[in-house]
């Protein structure tokens, strides 16, 4: 049986052609200082703040929460939250600084609050910041099971921002290694596990697709350093749409010629669910989580500055994403 994301339940062209309809209708520019820098639908949004910059940017750890629950583990979710905020602000090279949670829950249990903490502050440790608040509601009739989500504050000199806007054809394309699925694609992924022998299954290294599912999205805090030591014309936070997330960095396109070798469990996911190419490169990260752009004289040495990175491909003239030749849409 073939799968797809469309089919388990998201439909990642209707989801855009959403956010397109929302944005449109967002009009209202505040009026005084402090305004905001730029246009909605980067990563992460900027305000002015003198020479400064503000950064603010929100997400959750999404139906991974549903493999947390039946697993009884919610031990790094936290972690998942934190990185799918601040790998946000990375990709700019800003600084997160402070966040805030929210837990939606039909009902608060001690021992989730007690492990959800514990990955919320492994996931501060990691990316270097305080968790100054949040927001715990009980939802009974409205939600079912547990919903985690954050909000990131960060902050950068304006001259040190990383926008795209220096990215260019024949520029190279750095992938950097994820840790395995993330924090994206799972009603897919959870579709095809529990139509195929559940999470309790063992993959080739021994580790069960539980496991494999439910490890934490990487935190790619070494951006900061990297931008102090290499001119990053661009970067990308490969999450839901996969490589097609590189088209909201520029007008340019993407060919990927020598991607990262696949996960095991993508590789698994794949073959149980027989997806294709097309269907697995705009749906998972398929091993590159992150990824920078940089003249072709600066490629190598990033490579040898960050851990598990490669050179995967080159940015081209036309607006749209080549994998091996082959389109991805």
């Amino acid at each position: 049986m073939a799968y797809s994301y469309k089919d388990a339940g998201v439909d990642i062209d209707l989801e855009a052609d959403g956010v397109k309809s929302l944005i449109k209708v967002l009009s209202y520019k505040r009026v005084g200082n402090h305004g905001m820098v730029g246009d909605v639908g980067h990563f992460a949004g900027l305000i002015d703040f003198g020479d400064k910059v503000l950064s603010l940017c929100t997400d959750g750890v999404g139906t991974k929460m549903k493999i947390a629950d039946d697993l009884k583990d919610w031990s790094t979710v936290g972690i998942d939250c934190m990185a799918m905020n601040v790998n946000d602000m990375f990709v700019m090279n800003v600084e997160p600084i402070a966040f805030v949670d929210y837990i939606a829950t039909e009902g608060i249990s001690r021992e989730q609050m007690i492990q959800i903490g514990k990955g919320l502050n492994e996931g501060a440790r990691l990316a270097n910041l305080n968790i100054v608040g949040g927001e715990t509601a009980t939802l009974k009739g409205m939600i079912n099971g547990l919903d985690l989500a954050g909000t990131c504050l960060g902050v950068q000199e304006k001259d040190k921002v990383v926008t795209g806007e220096k990215v260019k054809p024949g520029d190279v394309i750095v992938g950097v290694a994820s840790t395995g699925v993330h924090s994206n694609g799972y009603t897919l992924a959870r579709k095809v596990a529990e139509e195929n022998g559940g999470y309790s299954v063992k993959l080739p290294s021994g580790r069960t697709v539980g496991e494999a599912l439910i490890t934490p999205t990487r935190i790619y805090s070494e951006v900061l350093d990297v931008c102090k030591k290499i001119d990053v014309h661009g970067m990308c936070h490969v999450t839901g749409g996969g490589l097609l997330n590189f088209l909201r960095i520029t007008h340019y396109g993407f060919s990927f010629d020598t991607p990262i070798e696949v996960p095991e469990i993508l590789k698994w996911i794949a073959e149980k669910g027989a997806l294709s190419a097309n269907e697995l490169y705009r749906t998972f990260n398929m091993g590159m989580g992150f990824a920078y752009i940089v003249d072709a004289k600066d490629a190598e040495k990033l490579v040898g500055l960050v851990d598990g990175a490669k050179i995967v491909g080159k940015v081209i003239e036309e607006h749209k994403v080549l994998l091996k030749g082959e389109e991805i849409n």
